[in-house]
């Protein structure tokens, strides 16, 4: 999907069904209203809140819809899936966040660049996708020093520390930070 394209059309829609939605966007999506990456994704991550029933069936409507015109939309296209990030980000996250889409009925903020970089990264180690987004957010050599000590408590498998270190070090070299 292309991010800014979709959630206009998908605030048009809300509007018509009189719905309402204002959350928090993380990973890609998050990116791209952003402007740090112009790229599709699969879907939209929601961070906060649960998403309530009534928007998850116009999503699922929407995506119906957007299909049977010929696109191309998953049917869980908007989710709640890295909901768990929200209980584990730093205090005061939501203190922290910032405004990227704003429509009729939607409102979509993410995350401080800080927090942002944290989710990132973290899924950088965690999954090893996310290397281009990380590149894109070109973290600075304080900055992935800064974030290191979080990312590596973020598993209890006593290798993680090691590799989350060695994927900084990775990403490090490719940002020439000098490693």
């Amino acid at each position: 999907m292309r991010p800014l394209e979709t959630l206009r059309a998908f605030d048009a829609y809300l509007a018509t069904r009189s719905l309402r939605l204002e959350a928090v966007v993380i990973g890609g999506v998050a990116l791209n209203l952003l402007g740090v990456v112009s790229r599709p994704t699969k879907d939209c991550d929601i961070l906060h809140p649960t998403l309530p029933e009534e928007v998850v069936a116009a999503a699922r409507a929407f995506a119906r819809e957007v299909c049977a015109s010929g696109g191309v939309l998953a049917d869980d296209w908007l989710n709640n899936g890295p909901s768990s990030l929200a209980k584990v980000l730093p205090s005061g996250w939501e203190d922290r966040l910032q405004t990227a889409f704003a429509g009729e009925v939607l409102l979509l903020r993410c995350p401080g660049r800080d927090d942002l970089l944290r989710s990132k990264l973290f899924a950088l180690c965690d999954r090893g996708l996310d290397l281009g987004d990380c590149l894109a957010l070109a973290p600075t050599a304080g900055e992935l020093a800064a974030l290191l000590p979080w990312v590596a408590q973020q598993d209890l498998n006593p290798d993680w520390p090691d590799h989350a270190r060695t994927t900084f070090e990775d990403l490090a070299r490719r940002l020439d930070h000098g490693v």
